[in-house]
């Protein structure tokens, strides 16, 4: 992540005001926005993606320890250290160097925290890794963040939260979205004429805090209803598609490169 840079998670731009007819393209005022059908929509489903999903890790290797400047959530701050290194290769051609922070006390310890996390990497599209050039591993009650070209994970809060309520895969999806899809599509004009014309948000994040997180907490619900409709309750798919049709539509009309997944499973 750039250090210049502390708002280092989120970086994309909401504008909305006003709300645009989607057939006759005629504008008239959002009176007001409906409530969000979610609070944050990494918790709606914990079967999206599963460990039962393929993964495209291939392998990973210590390369030993050097200087690297990583962001610590504990401290709120940029800390420079010498963290455990591991390149993580994926059956896509991509690679991933995993700096394991050296409070986790031996090479075999770190290898052990760096392969877990690299497996349910691999498990996200090649559109969500294509940016991802570095993952962060410190402990802590902390939760994860995106963007920047990075993945921060803080493994206490990951075990506690994320992994106890089967939303680690999730999760991902919401931070590598911050990663490798905000800078190419949270100011595209096109996806801001489907802001306005849904009227709405997927959820309280989104409307709480609009220039940094509709494009994350808008994907996965798409993810979901596009790629793994039979795994969700048709309700919550139908909640989905009325909330952000235009949206939806938007990333419809995109060319994701959606490697490994197969479409309805």
């Amino acid at each position: 992540m750039i250090k210049n840079s502390l708002a280092i998670f989120f970086i994309f731009s909401l504008s909305i005001g006003l709300c645009k007819d989607s057939k006759n393209k005629e504008s008239h005022d959002c009176n007001e926005h409906g409530p969000p059908p979610f609070h944050g929509t990494i918790f709606i489903n914990p079967d999206i993606i599963t460990s039962n999903d393929p993964s495209t890790f291939i392998d990973l290797y210590y390369n030993g320890q050097a200087l690297r400047t990583m962001y610590d959530r504990r401290v709120s701050d940029w800390i420079d250290l010498e963290p455990y290194l591991f390149p993580a290769n994926y059956d896509d051609s991509l690679m991933i160097e995993i700096q394991v922070n050296p409070e986790f006390g031996s090479p075999e310890k770190a290898r052990l925290v760096a392969l877990k996390y690299a497996v349910v990497i691999g498990r996200l599209t090649t559109e969500l890794r294509k940016d991802v050039e570095t993952v962060w591993i410190h402990r802590g009650l902390e939760a994860f963040g995106g963007g920047n070209n990075n993945l921060l994970i803080h493994t206490d809060w990951s075990e506690k939260h994320y992994e106890k309520q089967g939303i680690l895969e999730e999760t991902f999806v919401h931070e590598a979205a911050h990663t490798s899809l905000d800078s190419y599509h949270a100011n595209d004009p096109d996806w801001i004429a489907a802001q306005s014309m849904d009227c709405n948000f997927i959820s309280d994040y989104a409307k709480e805090h609009p220039e940094r997180e509709d494009v994350a907490e808008s994907y996965l619900p798409y993810f979901a209803v596009k790629y793994r409709r039979s795994r969700i309750p048709e309700s919550l798919a139908m909640k989905i598609e009325k909330a952000i049709p235009n949206r939806i539509e938007y990333f419809n009309n995109r060319s994701f490169e959606m490697y490994p997944i197969e479409t309805g499973n």
